[in-house]
């Protein structure tokens, strides 16, 4: 697990995902918690330990603590609309994994 979490904060880290700044007066901080999961193949072998960091943002309001949200997760109904244009044209589709990119990056 060590390694995951190793591997989550580098990836934060070389994202530029924050940058660490003086708490504001009067504030309370946003705790956060790690997430852990195992990546398992078809077999249920152990592929892969993932740590993901998160924030645990449900104390904050919207306007006052943030102006905007971000979920890297994609809707089913944009993949459907993807795979069906791109049927339509007769295109051949590529999926690649963000981490994967982002070590490509440097």
């Amino acid at each position: 697990w060590e390694k995951a979490m190793q591997t989550e904060m580098e990836s934060l880290w070389s994202n530029e995902v924050w940058e660490l700044v003086e708490p504001p007066l009067n504030r309370k901080i946003v705790g956060s918690k790690w997430i852990f999961k195992r990546k398992v193949d078809a077999d249920g072998t152990v592929e892969r330990y993932k740590a993901r960091l998160v924030a645990q943002g449900c104390s904050q309001m919207f306007g006052l603590d943030y102006e905007e949200t971000f979920s890297p997760v994609v809707r089913f109904e944009s993949i459907r609309s993807i795979l069906a244009i791109g049927a339509h044209r007769q295109l051949q589709l590529h999926q690649m994994d963000v981490s994967l990119l982002s070590s490509m990056e440097n």
